[in-house]
């Protein structure tokens, strides 16, 4: 099987993405940065065994580092979505693929995970508010 990141897997990744912001966007501060807080250490376990050895528990205790203090700022949700892009990309160059069935899913969860990252170091804006 190819690991060649496709037009649809990019698609696949913005919707992803999209659906995931939309459905947080229902949560009412504070709980929306708490789940999401919760959300992206969960995210950041999700390699344990990807074929990275020891890398992987160094990795995640960073990331749980950063979703411990994303609880209370937006800021370190942004920084641990943006290390797990760059642990999606070792994963897809030196790793196993977070889905086993398809060889280019962690291409594709670094596509999702970058525009989770801008939102949230933006401050996790609700799409659903309209601006005066």
């Amino acid at each position: 099987m190819s690991r060649e990141l496709m037009p649809l897997d990019l698609v696949g990744a913005v919707v992803v993405a999209a659906v995931l912001i939309a459905l947080a966007s229902l949560l009412q501060e504070p709980v929306r940065r708490r789940f999401m807080a919760i959300f992206v250490a969960g995210a950041g376990a999700a390699y344990l065994n990807g074929g990275l050895g020891p890398w992987e528990f160094v990795y995640t205790s960073v990331a749980t580092v950063c979703a411990y203090k994303g609880l209370r700022s937006y800021r370190y949700i942004a920084l641990a979505w943006a290390m797990h892009v760059f642990w999606d990309v070792m994963h897809h160059l030196y790793g196993q693929p977070i889905i086993q069935a398809v060889p280019t899913s962690s291409a594709g969860c670094a596509v999702c995970d970058s525009l989770l990252a801008v939102r949230f170091y933006f401050g996790a804006p609700s799409p659903f508010r309209l601006r005066n």
